[in-house]
């Protein structure tokens, strides 16, 4: 989410500042309102939705909703939050498929807005859905459209019908129409038509989209648009709205860095809902388009719940239920790391996955320098082990570290580090596992109060006894040591028990002295 950083972190220095003042005045007010329509025009949003959004925004955070608030900062923030979703369209919209098939659904947009490599997108998100799409070359003008069809089909798997070679060869509306005739007769359940575009708008490409719309009925017609293409965007959207009368958009290239933020216009100026939203080069890399979770992107809210989801499709169920299961019995092994790596890289990019996460905004600078080969390099690691080696880490001696620091061309350091790294996520997960607390180290206790010890032991030191006789003070230190003992544990789940013999030995091979 790329495009939208530069307004993301506009508005989130804007709210810092407002979440500062307990007690909101009219001249916070406007002095927010006025920073967030600087925000909106450098991002190139409209100039009719800015001031739209701007006057929702400064009306309701002068009524009585913040005045009320317990936190009129933060009911501020919910304020923007609801009007950029009111922006974005409101409720999410799905395709509408037809009632008897095929459902048509017709790419429309300029030339290089990724209709092509949308349209190979679509046909593997609807494959894994359970349709089976037929992809129709309707680009007949751009030299080898066709070619790059074919191409794309075949690495999303899905069908093709191509009867004409392109380059300005053949009849484009002619091409569709019997497209959809194919797809009846193979039963194909969902055609989509990959049409021509042009370097700008004219007369003859509204006429061959509006000749091909006409010829087959299309259930859907989706609007593809450059997210990265500026104030143009508008402009773009209402032509092709006046032309061919579009009935969703799909924001493109949205992991560029440009500003875009005219996008965020499309679906107030014309409409129109955007439907989805195409976020890398990947076959995979596109989602649905969800208003709410998109604005909380911006505003640096997170969005859990995309999160969520990637992880279900990416992880087996079965299998996570296997992992839990030897996280209790501790047997998970370095085999089993390398699994959860394989599944984790299913879901995508881990700057992207991490982004997600709420607050990471203010951790854009680790973010870019997080290096996504570094899970390339622990795969190499484990891989270069024997079955054995992978299973019990603990026969990986010298001569075995050197030897698998040379097969996965690391060094003997990376090695060790991998270990004891996998030997503390394991400890970790175990203690997950039984229902305890995770010791982080350098960070002690999740949960826990940082300084505490230190400063229960200051207070027991400074009521210790001052006699010079050696006898009376161990005497009265004795006595103030069982008056201050616990009675219970920290989670009140009673006293704490001495340790046995069992927890001491553990302590000792914790500290590697067993």
């Amino acid at each position: 989410m790329a495009t939208f950083g530069t307004l993301s972190d506009r508005l989130t220095e804007t709210f810092r500042n407002l979440r500062k003042k307990g007690q909101l005045t009219p001249a916070d007010v406007d002095g927010t309102v006025r920073e967030i329509r600087r925000a909106l025009l450098d991002a190139d949003v409209a100039l009719p939705v800015v001031k739209e959004f701007t006057a929702a925004v400064r009306e309701r955070a002068l009524g009585d909703e913040v005045n009320r608030a317990l936190n009129p900062a933060q009911q501020v923030v919910q304020i923007v939050n609801d009007e950029l979703i009111g922006i974005l369209g409101g409720q999410q919209r799905r395709l509408q498929f037809a009632k008897n098939p095929p459902t048509v659904i017709m790419l429309a947009g300029l030339q290089g807005s990724g209709k092509t490599t949308f349209a190979g997108k679509l046909a593997k998100m609807l494959e894994k859905d359970g349709h089976t799409p037929l992809l129709v070359a309707c680009d007949l003008q751009r030299p080898n459209a066709v070619n790059q069809l074919q191409v794309v089909a075949e690495r999303a798997g899905a069908a093709i019908y191509a009867p004409e070679p392109g380059n300005g060869v053949g009849d484009p509306v002619k091409v569709a129409r019997d497209g959809v005739a194919y797809a009846t007769r193979q039963q194909h359940d969902i055609v989509i038509i990959d049409t021509a575009g042009r370097l700008g708008v004219d007369a003859e490409l509204m006429k061959q989209a509006s000749d091909i719309r006409k010829a087959t009925q299309p259930d859907e017609v989706l609007f593809v648009i450059d997210a990265m293409i500026g104030q143009d965007a508008v402009n773009t959207a209402k032509a092709f709205q006046d032309g061919v009368d579009f009935t969703g958009v799909v924001l493109s290239k949205l992991d560029g860095d440009a500003r875009g933020g005219a996008a965020l216009s499309v679906a107030s100026v014309t409409g129109r809902p955007i439907i989805f939203a195409s976020t890398g080069e990947g076959l995979d890399d596109v989602e649905p388009f969800h208003p709410d979770r998109m604005a909380s992107r911006i505003l640096d809210l997170g969005d859990i719940l995309t999160l969520i989801e990637q992880a279900q499709n990416a992880f087996d169920e079965a299998e996570a239920m296997k992992v839990a299961e030897k996280l209790a019995t501790e047997t998970f092994t370095l085999e089993d790391f390398l699994e959860q790596m394989q599944q984790m890289k299913k879901m995508g990019s881990m700057k992207k996955m991490l982004g997600m996460l709420p607050g990471m905004g203010n951790m854009k600078q680790q973010l870019e320098d997080f290096d996504e080969r570094e899970i390339d390099r622990t795969e190499a690691i484990i891989r270069s082990m024997t079955p054995g080696e992978r299973r019990n880490p603990k026969v990986l001696n010298g001569s075995r570290r050197l030897r698998i620091a040379r097969g996965s061309g690391m060094t003997v350091t990376d090695v060790n580090q991998l270990v004891q790294r996998f030997e503390q996520a394991a400890k970790m997960m175990k203690t997950v596992a039984r229902g305890g607390v995770p010791n982080i180290p350098g960070m002690g206790p999740v949960g826990g109060k940082p300084g505490a010890s230190s400063k229960r032991g200051k207070q027991q030191k400074a009521k210790g006894s001052r006699s010079g006789n050696p006898a009376k003070r161990a005497a009265e230190n004795a006595g103030i040591a069982a008056s201050t003992a616990p009675t219970g544990s920290g989670f009140g789940l009673g006293g704490q028990k001495a340790p046995t013999e069992a927890d001491l030995a553990e302590l000792q091979k914790m500290l590697g002295r067993g």
